[in-house]
């Protein structure tokens, strides 16, 4: 077996319903064995089990404490050299309970720091990371048609902005109409992308 340089890997698998049968639960197991048989050191968040509540105010971003649950997902983050982030598009975007988790855990002090030379300083630089979206239409309508715009936005306006690159993606296309070896084909390409670390 081809041999990986060992990494730190937190898995935030973003869908929002806990029910086992969702797809994107079993991307994330795949990737997660994957990263095990390779010897990687695995963490996961599983968005559905915690309680997010939203973010009203400027004021509780920059200066509130995040519950004790979120905490301990800040500190998943931090020890990761690697994230993968798994969740299915509704509505051409992220689900809102993990928009609000990316709210909560990114908060000024953990994510981001004032710097007089500059907007912000990031202090997660030194991670990468890997998107997974799946989707009902197909992957390249939405990377060329709708450009990929919400995916684009949590590259570039999330994860880059507290410091977190290089990043990849891979889009799961015409998730309702594919069929059970499809779908075995795409844990299996999962289950390969954990083996890597990528």
């Amino acid at each position: 077996m081809r041999q990986f340089a060992s990494k730190r890997i937190t898995i935030i698998d973003g869908h929002p319903d806990p029910d086992a049968d969702r797809y994107c639960h079993a991307l994330a197991g795949a990737y997660a064995c994957g990263a095990a048989e390779s010897g990687h050191a695995i963490k996961r968040i599983t968005i559905a089990e915690l309680d997010v509540p939203l973010l009203r105010s400027q004021a509780d971003w920059e200066h509130g404490s995040p519950s004790n649950a979120l905490t301990a997902a800040q500190q998943d983050i931090a020890w990761a050299t690697h994230l993968v982030i798994i969740y299915p598009l509704w509505l051409g975007t992220m689900p809102a309970l993990l928009k609000a988790f990316l709210e909560q855990v990114f908060r000024p002090g953990f994510a981001i720091a004032p710097d007089p030379s500059k907007m912000w300083a990031k202090l997660l630089t030194g991670r990468s990371a890997r998107i997974v979206v799946t989707m009902g239409m197909p992957a390249w309508i939405y990377r060329w048609y709708f450009f990929a715009h919400s995916l684009k936005s949590l590259e570039r306006n999330i994860l880059g902005f507290v410091g977190i690159g290089p990043i990849k993606e891979t889009l799961i296309g015409g998730i309702g109409a594919m069929d059970q070896n499809g779908r075995k084909r795409c844990l299996e390409e999962m289950r390969a992308l954990g083996r890597e670390g990528k």
